[in-house]
């Protein structure tokens, strides 16, 4: 985390939720990396952006509970339940709650598209790369999942110009 920029908020993008409601491994890394910036004095606030009522679950609150188990302060931790892309995360984060400079956490497949469509969305980003103890089958579903929407937020970033 050393080398980690500083930035006031990290900005942790939902994932698929265990049936339990608690946060699968590709969450449980992000939200780890938050909480680790946050201690590390990196961020002084987390905002949680993902799908409250998705067939994934309610990440929101799977989350939340997470952070607040491992010592999160409330008070620091903000939510965005409608953050249903990376697209929207960005945009909403930047429109909604006035965020201009920010650390974004996820796995290595997705944090390139994750930093350049907050960038087009007008906020300073930089990535940190999340854990992730994951299957096998799971890394491959995710590089599948980036490579077929890369192009796509390219296309939207060229569009918007």
């Amino acid at each position: 985390m050393a080398a980690a920029p500083d930035a006031p908020v990290v900005i942790v993008p939902g994932a698929k939720v265990a049936a339990d409601g608690t946060p699968m491994a590709y969450l449980r890394g992000r939200l780890d990396v938050a909480i680790e910036l946050v201690e590390a004095g990196k961020a002084e606030e987390i905002l949680l952006s993902g799908d409250a009522g998705g067939s994934s679950g309610d990440e929101i609150a799977s989350m939340t509970r997470y952070l607040l188990d491992h010592g999160i302060d409330p008070a620091i931790v903000r939510s965005d339940r409608a953050g249903l892309s990376t697209r929207e995360t960005c945009e909403r984060a930047k429109s909604l709650f006035g965020i201009d400079r920010a650390i974004i956490v996820s796995q290595y497949q997705h944090l390139p598209r994750a930093v350049a469509l907050c960038r087009a969305a007008g906020i300073e980003a930089d990535g940190v790369v999340a854990y992730c103890e994951c299957r096998r089958v799971t890394e491959v579903r995710n590089n599948v999942r980036e490579w077929l929407a890369a192009p796509k937020a390219v296309a939207e970033m060229l569009l918007r110009r």
